[in-house]
This record gives C-alpha cells, sequence and structure tokens, in this order.
C-alpha cells in the first residue's frame, strides 16, 4: 500500500497527496474525528501516510460527505489492486502503474494489451509520467488558475438543442484514428473549427492524444486563442488528474472520462475536480453495466454513449436505443443530458437517435473528411443550424 501511496500515477488512493490545498483548511473537531473514524477508519491510515499534506487532503474531505461510499474505501482498505477493484467493477481494461519499466518487462508480466484501448492507456500512463516530470502538479494548477474563463460546455448543448430542435453539435476536430488512419491529409485544426462554429456547432471537442490520433493540446491552445467562442471539451484518455488541470491551462471548458477505463471512485474524484474548475465532465458509457454505475454517481450532468466499442471498434448505433430505452426515465429524474456517439452519418442517424432521447451529438469523422467540413454540417442535420 505504501508503494502505491507514493506513486502519482495511480488511482484516487495515490493521488490524495498532491490535491491542492484549497478543499479543507481546517482540522477535524474530536466529535468530527469520531463520526469521520466511523465512517472509515482507512481515511485515517491514508491521511497518515500522507503526512507531509496535513488535514487537507482531499481523502478527508470525501470521507465528510457522501461522495465516496464505505464498500468503495473497503476495497481500498483490503489491499485490492487497480487491477482488482476494476474487475470487480466490470472494467477490462489493465494498467501496469509502471510507467518506468520497459514494455518487454510489463508484458512478461501482464501479457501483450488485450485490446487497441489497452494498448492507448498503457501508452497513457507513461505519457502522463512524463508530463509530471516535464511540468510539476504545482505549475500545473497553478497555470490552470491563470488559464482564460471557463465557457459553459453544458448550457451550451441545451440552449442549441432548444434553439433547433435537433440535437445539439459536438463538432470534433481530429486528424485521425486508428481504426481509420488518417482522416484528413491538410488539417489546419483552426480553419476546422472556425468553419464548424460558423455553420452552427454548439461546441467543438478537439482530439489531444498524439501517439494513436495526431492531435494534441497545442491543437486545443490553438483553437482555444483563435477567437473561436464555442466551449472546448479535451478529448483525452483521462487516467490522472494532472491531465484535467493541464487541460484546463490550456483553454479547455470540458473533459471527457471513460467508465470502460476509470474505477468509480476515480470518476467521483474527477468530477470534484472538475466542479472546482468549473469545468463540464462528459462522462461516457459503452453497454448496460457502465451506464448503471454511471447513473449511481451523484453530480453527473452529462452522459455519451458510444456506440463504437473502444475494445473492438465494432460500431452499433442500436446501442443507443437499447441503453435508453432501459434508463430513460433515471436519466430524466436526474435531468442528464444524454450525447449520442460514433456511427452518424446522415439526417436518418441523427434522427434515430433524437428519437431515442439523446440531446446532443459527438461527431468527427462524417464532418472532417469532407472537402469543407463546416457545410458538411447542413448534410448531417438535412438543414442549416442556427447559432
Amino acid at each position: 500500500m505504501q508503494s502505491l501511496l507514493a506513486s502519482p500515477y495511480c488511482p484516487l488512493y495515490c493521488r490524495a497527496s498532491s490535491f491542492p490545498r484549497a478543499s479543507v483548511v481546517r482540522s477535524p473537531s474530536p466529535g468530527e474525528g469520531a463520526r469521520l473514524r466511523s465512517r472509515s477508519p482507512f481515511i485515517f491510515k491514508i491521511i497518515g501516510s500522507l503526512s507531509h499534506c496535513g488535514k487537507d487532503s482531499i481523502v478527508e474531505e470525501l470521507a465528510q460527505d457522501d461522495l465516496v461510499n464505505a464498500v468503495e474505501l473497503s476495497q481500498w482498505e483490503n489491499g485490492k489492486s487497480i487491477n482488482g477493484i476494476a474487475a470487480s467493477q466490470g472494467i477490462r481494461i489493465r494498467r501496469h502503474c509502471r510507467p518506468g519499466a520497459p514494455l518487454e518487462e510489463i508484458e512478461e508480466e501482464l501479457g501483450a494489451p488485450r485490446n487497441i484501448l489497452e494498448k492507448i492507456i498503457w501508452a497513457k500512463e507513461v505519457e502522463v509520467a512524463e508530463g509530471h516530470a516535464k511540468k510539476p502538479m504545482e505549475e500545473v494548477i497553478e497555470a490552470a488558475k491563470n488559464a482564460p474563463p471557463v465557457r459553459d460546455f453544458f448550457g451550451a448543448l441545451g440552449s442549441a438543442f432548444k434553439r433547433n430542435g435537433v440535437p445539439a453539435l459536438i463538432a470534433e476536430v481530429k486528424k485521425a484514428s486508428p481504426s481509420r488512419g488518417v482522416l484528413r491529409e491538410n488539417f489546419n485544426p483552426v480553419e476546422i473549427a472556425q468553419a464548424y462554429e460558423k455553420n452552427g456547432a454548439a461546441c467543438l471537442s478537439i482530439l489531444t492524444d498524439e501517439k494513436f490520433f495526431q492531435g494534441s493540446f497545442e491543437n486545443l491552445e490553438k483553437v482555444r486563442n483563435s477567437g473561436v467562442k464555442c466551449p472546448l471539451l479535451c478529448k483525452e484518455f483521462v487516467i490522472d488528474k494532472w491531465q484535467i488541470y493541464y487541460a484546463r491551462s490550456k483553454g479547455a471548458d470540458a473533459i471527457l472520462l471513460i467508465a470502460a477505463v476509470l474505477p468509480d471512485l476515480d470518476i467521483k474524484y474527477f468530477l470534484r475536480i472538475c466542479k472546482e474548475l468549473g469545468m463540464t465532465a462528459l462522462i461516457e458509457v459503452h453497454d448496460e453495466r457502465e451506464m448503471e454505475r454511471v447513473l449511481k454517481i451523484s453530480g453527473v450532468q452529462l452522459i455519451g454513449i458510444n456506440n463504437r466499442s473502444l475494445e473492438t471498434f465494432v460500431v452499433d448505433t442500436s446501442n443507443t436505443k437499447m441503453l435508453l430505452e432501459k434508463h430513460g426515465d433515471t436519466i430524466r429524474e436526474k435531468r442528464i443530458l444524454v450525447v449520442g456517439e460514433s456511427g452518424l452519418f446522415n439526417p436518418d442517424d441523427v434522427a434515430y437517435v433524437q428519437n431515442a432521447g439523446v440531446s446532443a451529438v459527438l461527431v468527427g469523422e462524417s464532418l472532417v473528411k469532407q472537402d469543407d467540413p463546416g457545410r458538411a454540417i447542413s448534410g448531417l442535420f438535412g438543414k442549416e443550424l442556427l447559432h
């Protein structure tokens, strides 16, 4: 456990030590301390191991509300590995948590990555470790504080849906993908973003993964500084809070969190960070178990249903209909806005997911591959969008 706590690249119990010191600024009173101990003795084990950050740990703050339940905390206490915890929640993507180890050594222990998503996540662990080394956490947090003001991503989607009567568009600035290769050779992220906005996109999604999607945080920053007014989603494979602060420092207004990768406690922790920064979290699900997990988490505003399996890359738009038929009532009760993702190429596709219950769509490939990505929006919806 101590070795895990020392690592900045694994889940919550590893990351709490570097959380900014704004959350809890006082020690609990004797009565409060007793209450917290009754909630979870493990909380105090963690805090005791993080003596250099005192009582203002994010873990202590989580213990004082209902964000974390006792069952989850007992899993950490009982010494389950990150992969054991993930597997208990139906997550099939494994983590190696060894960013400094040679890939051959990792594969000798775990075998080769079992699918493209796992391959991406293993590479992301190394990338995030390198990011920490180049730009320490404290520096990234300070840069996030000085970033341009946050724009209302969630509000922009709701307004566009009401304005046009069709799902609000999150148009994706995307050069390539592992399954399709290069989508656009002549790729200018600023020109594409401006064309999307001019033709009615409510928000923009900027791919920042370099190795597999040929994106970059530089593209995100360029678009933010280009005069584009649409709120921006950082489309990244988030496994560490460093990425969220770094995205905010580059001008992101929203961040993607993938339930197929992140255990519940990580999602809750990242939601808390997003709330502190004023950002929106788009939580992506692919199947019924992921949807059930996410709907049990408080504070969720935006759920994306990805019709593409990130393990097999097979697309099936009926996935959206199936999940919303089963969980639509709960989603409406919680006033969650649903985003349809993948497999959307024409007005019939958009109408299908709208009838299923989505209020927004995230579309990249079918737009960015066109000669004029902006004008392609009217072809996608069958009409011009107001903006």
